[in-house]
């Protein structure tokens, strides 16, 4: 780390304090996210000592704070693929988007994700947030399915507002393990998991999240349902569907042991409708919203991706799904 732009010093004058991200992030108006960053760099001392976000500060501590430059932006490298656009003009794109592909740079991704290939396509994008040109909401890497990119600020902001009035229909294909016998209305909070922290979970005192989930087929172990988001949280479709006992086919982080959740002679069956399915079968299959700038109303529709269809296909002992072209159309996925 280099050397700090600004130190800021003070004293504990209370007897004690709560935990030292959450009085840090209330003494310096931060974030909680701010200040655990700032506690996580090293950045906080305690009595000359590196301070841990869990320590209790008592009267006559003396707290150091250093903020140092923020990191530049890393350029963003074109990356040429093909991308499905399926709608375009001057203020946005609907895609839909293959799985497998990384939204936007990260550890890990920082040269071939989709904003990397918008950049190669050249296409004009909103500023949003670093690293983040255009993404207005994101997929999981493992999810297909229909995505909407800024290419104006303007056309951002007003997207960005009617994602958190709840004004952007946002409808999901999933097939999950199980039979949900009618429509399930989740309220539950969601956080990282407090053992393993590249997990979700639900748990007491997260951020609110909400999720329709509605029952669209019935087959021998598994249903194809509809799922609409209220709210957007990282993992929320399938956090809630492994929260009320239906965990996504091919989910290799929340299925709850997937095919194994079988018993008897069904076993065979639910093994083979396991290896069908190569990823996780999730799929944002309708979006609809207001157009930001002319106000149309904008509806699009992504059938059931190719890579799923042989889970499909297992799961529902019909073969023929496959030549079948609008899969979710015939099922009424879309009434």
């Amino acid at each position: 780390m280099g050397d700090p732009v600004l130190r800021v010093t003070f004293q504990v004058v209370v007897a004690e304090t709560e935990r030292l991200d959450r009085f840090l992030a209330d003494q310096l108006a931060l974030s909680r996210t701010q200040a655990a960053r700032l506690i996580a760099e090293g950045a906080v001392r305690v009595a000359g000592d590196v301070a841990r976000a869990s320590r209790q500060l008592v009267r006559g501590e003396r707290v150091e704070v250093e903020f140092r430059e923020p990191e530049r932006a890393r350029p963003l490298a074109p990356r040429a693929m093909r991308l499905d656009v399926v709608y375009e003009d001057e203020a946005l794109l609907v895609l839909d988007k293959p799985a497998g592909l990384v939204v936007h740079p990260a550890p890990g991704h920082w040269d071939d994700t989709l904003v990397n290939a918008l950049v190669a396509r050249g296409t004009a994008l909103s500023a949003g947030g670093a690293g983040r040109p255009g993404i207005v909401h994101r997929l999981d890497r493992d999810t297909s399915g229909l995505l909407i990119v800024a290419k104006t600020d303007e056309a951002h902001r007003r997207l960005a507002n009617a994602i958190a009035a709840r004004r952007i229909e946002r409808t999901y294909a999933a097939l999950v393990w199980g039979h949900v016998r009618e429509p399930i209305e989740v309220d539950a909070p969601i956080a990282r998991h407090p053992k393993d922290r590249k997990r979700m979970a639900v748990v007491p005192g997260g951020r609110s999240a909400q999720t329709r989930i509605e029952p669209v087929a019935r087959f021998a172990l598994a249903d194809l349902v509809r799922v609409r988001l209220r709210t957007g949280r990282t993992h929320q479709i399938r956090v809630h569907l492994a929260h009320v006992g239906h965990p996504v086919v091919g989910d290799p982080v929340y299925a709850g042991g997937g095919s194994r959740r079988v018993q008897g002679a069904d076993r065979l069956m639910a093994d083979r409708i396991d290896r069908a399915a190569t990823r996780q079968a999730l799929h944002a299959a309708r979006l609809a919203f207001a157009h930001p700038v002319t106000r149309e109303w904008l509806e699009f529709r992504a059938d059931w991706p190719p890579d799923l269809g042989p889970a499909l296909v297992e799961a529902s002992g019909d073969q023929e799904l496959l030549a079948r072209p609008n899969r979710l159309q015939y099922l009424g996925f879309f009434q």
